[in-house]
Parts: C-alpha cells; structure tokens; sequence
C-alpha cells in the first residue's frame, strides 16, 4: 500500500501514522517537515505542475517500495504559501523490521528534498527570493544511487 499526495491543505501526521501502523508491520519510520522561520521568513511558496510532480513522486515511492520489504508508504508534499511553523512535507514507512522503514524513509525524504519538482520561493520581510539547490542536499541523493 503506499499514497502519494500533492496538496495545499495541511495534514494529521498522527493520523498517518496510525493508518501505517495499522498495517500490520514491526517499525514505521516518519519525517515531518516543519517551514522554519530563520532571518525573518514570512513566508516559503512553493510552486509545482501538478502531472509531473505526482507522476515524480510516485515512481520514487515505487523505487523505495522495489528496494525494500516496506508494507506501506504515504508521501504527502504540499504546496503554495506556507508561514513558518506550518507543515509542509510527511514521509512515512512501514516493514516487518525496522532498518527497511528507517532507510527507506530516508531514501524518501532525500530525494523530495534534492530532487521532486517544486519551485520554492521564500518571502522575508524586506525581500523576495528563490530558493537555490544546495549541492549537499544533492549528494545525499546521490548517495542512495551509489554515486555519492
């Protein structure tokens, strides 16, 4: 089972650990990604075409699905503008054991944050900017693909 979700609602991260848990499986890894305030941040948009950025996201779930024994996997990454504090990405996995859901997870929230397609601008309270990639973000990435 896994469920990918491109939203601009904000979302239950315990209720989507429960609908993981009640998978049946020994360990469920998480990641819940917070907008964080840093040097006056009003705010973080993020942009996206919405075909492409589904079809993206899923076929790396699938990837993470093939690679490891995980009975279920639920993305969720929103979109549009985001305060500090607010919510804005949840990866959880779920496996017999816990090294599939702790790895895979991390494979997961890897590639969303070097490679998914959103477009991402911060507002501060005296300018506007977009955000650049950061080549560590990208080598993480890389990492899992054994080219790190």
């Amino acid at each position: 089972m896994s469920r990918v979700s491109i939203q601009a609602e904000d979302f239950d991260p315990a209720a989507e650990l429960a609908a993981l848990e009640g998978l049946g499986g020994g360990g469920v890894a998480s990641f819940t990604g917070i907008v964080r305030g840093e040097g006056r941040l009003v705010a973080l948009e993020l942009e996206h075409y919405p075909a492409m950025t589904q079809v993206q996201v899923e076929r790396i779930v699938e990837e993470a699905m093939s690679r490891w024994p995980l009975l279920g996997a639920r993305v969720i990454h929103r979109y549009g503008r985001l305060e500090p504090g607010a919510r804005i990405v949840f990866v959880g996995t779920t496996s017999r054991h816990r090294t599939a859901a702790l790895e895979s997870c991390a494979f997961l929230i890897d590639w969303l944050k070097s490679e998914a397609p959103f477009w991402k601008k911060e507002h501060f309270a005296d300018r506007t900017a977009w955000v650049e990639a950061r080549a560590e973000d990208a080598a993480k990435a890389q990492s899992w693909r054994g080219e790190g």
